[in-house]
């Protein structure tokens, strides 16, 4: 009997894997599809690379520095800072204390008053200065309450929070909580948001290339979980078995959910509660000039349309697009209800609004409608931070849902079960 099978090859089940890997804890991985990363996944089209949604990697996420080697997965960096659309007009806002350059035109860029920019520089002051422990245990209430408490002006809020983090969260209405908030402004500005060179798919394939190849079965989907026969002697469960599509049993002492919250729910019985999900759909482009020469994102702050953000990939990260072509990624804040065709006319229709007619150019490569991006953070999500990941002797859980929606989450948490287990 193994000792442990994880179910799912995501961040959080990879994690789990190299964390037990360590401590000599034998284990197996039942992935269903035929790849791993979960949702950290990379398409290959006609020499550009399609990150399934617009994703980042911010450097600074203290799980991530400890698990992965940031120099082989040769991180780009873009700005700290972003190109906002007035409906008339662009402006920049940038981090002063790293661009220097832009501070004047972020003094007097119209998204708010002076008094918001200098609330910004005190806030970034406040929480860097804090230990990442309490940037994650302050008064829990929405992002949007916390902004306001804060004394930013409704101006600052709709012009640069909201489809900044309201394009992070995938929640327009920063209903998100301030816990998770402080956590990623923090992290922005400590860090860098970063892409590694060849696509966001290489913080798993790192993760993976890691483990033992054997240990790995993809194409492998689990069915359900059954409790094995009690040991007579000592009256304890001796372990679970693990029943794939295919009819195979795999018996283990312990099992880790490691997919996502809904699989999670489904496969514990609804031991763990299915939060609401956040949703996002990426439509990207191809283009033989860019539409901005910026390494940063390009904001939609005027509160109208579907497109939330943009932003060229391969200005940050070369190899995202072939040599003489540009990659164009457009972000829109849930799933929108038309066709793909009504969607992608809308979308063109935008950005040629902002960009020029030069826009029916762009040739489309492909639309990613991603239903279940990220779990809700809502408050009370975040009270605790750290979520149980352990359901029953036998039984854990792991992934983002168990703690903050990222990719730094994911990680905590598989650790978090690989502990547990060494402990018992």
């Amino acid at each position: 009997m193994l000792d442990v099978c994880i179910i799912g090859a995501g961040v959080a089940g990879l994690a789990c894997a190299a964390e037990l890997a360590k401590r000599g804890i034998d284990y197996v991985i039942l992935e269903s599809t035929g790849r791993v990363g979960g949702r950290v996944a990379t398409d290959h089209l006609d020499g550009f690379l399609l990150d399934r949604g617009f994703q980042i990697l911010l450097s600074e996420y203290p799980e991530a520095k400890r698990v992965l080697d940031y120099g082989a997965l040769n991180l780009r960096a873009f700005d700290a800072g972003a190109k906002i659309w007035l409906g008339d007009r662009f402006t920049t806002i940038a981090n002063p204390l790293k661009h220097p350059q832009n501070a004047l035109e972020t003094l007097f860029a119209p998204i708010g008053s002076f008094a918001d920019k200098l609330r910004i520089l005190t806030l970034q002051q406040t929480l860097t200065k804090m230990s990442f422990d309490a940037a994650l245990q302050g008064r829990e209430r929405t992002t949007a309450a916390y902004l306001r408490e804060y004394g930013f002006s409704e101006r600052m809020i709709e012009r640069f929070f909201q489809p900044f983090f309201g394009g992070v969260f995938f929640d327009m209405k920063l209903q998100t909580s301030s816990r998770m908030f402080e956590f990623l402004f923090r992290m922005f500005a400590l860090g860098q948001a970063t892409l590694p060179a060849a696509g966001m798919e290489q913080i798993p394939l790192q993760m993976t290339s890691r483990l033992d190849a054997s240990k790995v079965r993809l194409n492998s989907p689990v069915n359900y979980l059954e409790e094995t026969s009690n040991d007579e002697a000592s009256g304890m469960n001796k372990g679970m078995n693990v029943v794939l599509n295919s009819g195979e049993t795999v018996q283990a002492r312990h099992v880790v959910i490691a997919s996502d919250w809904q699989t999670a729910a489904k496969l514990s019985k609804e031991a763990v509660s299915a939060p609401k999900s956040c949703g996002t759909t990426t439509v990207y482009f191809a283009a033989k000039e860019p539409p901005v020469q910026a390494q940063m994102l390009v904001l939609n702050g005027t509160g109208r349309g579907l497109v939330n953000n943009m932003c060229v990939p391969n200005l940050v990260a070369p190899l995202y697009a072939p040599d003489g072509e540009f990659l164009i990624s457009t972000s829109i804040i849930g799933i929108p209800k038309t066709d793909d065709e009504t969607l992608l006319n809308a979308v063109r229709q935008e950005c040629q609004n902002v960009f020029g007619k030069h826009v029916q150019d762009w040739r489309h490569l492909r639309t990613y409608r991603i239903e279940h991006a990220l779990p809700s953070q809502e408050p009370p999500a975040l009270s605790p931070t750290e979520r149980p990941v352990q359901l029953s002797p036998r039984l854990f859980v792991a992934g983002d849902h168990r703690d903050t929606a990222s990719i730094h989450g994911a990680m905590v948490s598989g650790r978090r079960v690989a502990e547990g287990i060494a402990a018992l």
